[in-house]
Parts: structure tokens; sequence; C-alpha cells
């Protein structure tokens, strides 16, 4: 009997979760002072054009991290709720920032990509994003209208048109040392149909809001915070770092 009430009150919070959801996500949308839509002008976000301009930093940094691509850790290692959608070693994680939290460490690794991550206002997460070949990840969608997602490419397959993200109707390919915004709350999906792996940097930002709606996603973001989805991914990643920091220091010892 107990069993049965935590199921039947599991399955009422997770419906009056959704109704939430999608009332603050209307709320936020009409707070907004950049369009609600889909894919939006890079112009908007002036703060990214350095990401650009300094890319190849980034890409030799992210290069020196994935010199061992088993020593990263899966993406659902990291947040076991995105088991659905990472599936074994196919989408690797390094992450520099969850939830408006730095991993020091990470980011002591990566000086030069850390110092261009606090340019970005309101930074909520930052990772390298890495896709191995004929890898697809299904669709879905984020869970907050409050944030919006940048991806700046690294490394992208040779055959650019084989290796895409669908947001709603709209098709992106990546190109390296080029930034695209998207908002990830619309349902989204990658594919990469090539032998080659894809490598971005990710990262999240608040979206630019009236007041009410800036103090209405700070209270969605720390209620977040207090849920197993936050606690879990945090507990992950410290433990993925402290063993990339071991292996790291050997890597670094190995190569004097």
């Amino acid at each position: 009997m107990a069993g049965l009430k935590r199921s039947w009150l599991g399955k009422r919070v997770v419906r009056y979760g959704k109704k939430a959801r999608f009332r603050l996500g209307r709320l936020l949308a009409a707070q907004s002072t950049v369009p609600n839509s889909p894919v939006l002008d890079l112009k908007l976000f002036p703060f990214l054009a350095p990401l650009e301009e300094h890319w190849q930093d980034v890409r030799a940094e992210f290069d020196r991290i994935y010199a061992d691509p088993e020593k990263l850790p899966s993406f659902h290692e990291i947040s076991p709720d995105q088991k659905r959608i990472s599936k074994a070693g196919h989408w690797k994680a390094f992450v520099f920032y969850g939830f408006g939290e730095r991993s020091e460490r990470n980011c002591g690794v990566c000086p030069k990509t850390a110092a261009l991550l606090a340019g970005i206002p309101n930074l909520q997460s930052a990772w390298f994003s890495i896709i191995g070949p004929n890898y697809h990840i299904p669709a879905h969608s984020g869970v907050t209208k409050g944030i919006l997602r940048a991806h700046l490419g690294l490394k992208v397959p040779a055959e650019a048109e084989r290796c895409s993200m669908r947001v709603e109707k709209e098709k992106i390919v990546w190109r390296e040392g080029r930034c695209i915004v998207f908002d990830d709350s619309y349902e989204h999906e990658v594919s990469n149909d090539t032998g080659e792996t894809r490598a971005i940097l990710l990262l999240d930002f608040d979206r630019p809001m009236r007041p009410l709606g800036r103090a209405a996603h700070r209270f969605s973001i720390w209620a977040l915070k207090q849920s197993p989805y936050f606690r879990d991914a945090k507990r992950n990643m410290i433990q993925w770092e402290d063993r990339f920091e071991a292996n790291y220091h050997d890597w670094e010892a190995a190569a004097r």
C-alpha cells in the first residue's frame, strides 16, 4: 500500500510539475527582450564575439583534454537523468560550469577557455560536448525557457552537412570557429552520420528578460538546485573531477 501511495504521489508531482513548467514558460516568453524563436540571431549577443575571435585557443585546450577520450565521462555518467539520450560512450562531456557553479579544477586545466567563459554574463553551464561517429541524440527539450544555449564549433567532420542539429523545423550545421544560439526548450535532436567526432563548447546563459521574468527565473533555478537532478549531477561531477585530475597529472609528468 505504501509503495502504491508513493507511486500515485509521484505521478501527481510530475503532472503538476509539467503544468507549472508550461505556465512559467509562457511568463518567461512574455518577459523576454529577445525573440521567442527556436534559433536566434547571433548579433543579439555581442558578448559571444570573443569566443569566435579566440576559438583556436579553445580548440587547442580541447585537443589536450581529448588526448585520451576514455578518461572523460559520458554525459549520463554526470547527469543520470540523461541516460535516455546518452548511450554507452558516444556522448562525452568535460564540465566547466554547472547550474552557475564553477569547477575550479577543470577551469584550471583550460585557463584560456575559462577566461573567455568569465566574460559571459549570467552563465549557468559550460562544457565541452563531444559526439562520437555515427551517433544520434534523440529528440528532447530543455527544462526552462529562461536559459538560452550557444554552441561554438571546435571540431566538425569534413562532411559537415551530414552532422547537424534540428531545432523544431530548422536545421543547424556547425562550423569551426562559429557560434550559434538557440532556445533549447524547443524540441531538438542531433545526428552525426559521419565516421568522425564532433566537438563543441556548449554554454547556457540566462535569457535577457524584464525584471519580473528575471525574478521568476531565479526562483525556478533555486528550486531546481534543491532537487536530486542537481544534487546527483553535482556529486558525479566532483567524482569525475577527482579521477580526471589524477590522470591529467600523470599525462603531464609523462610529457616532461
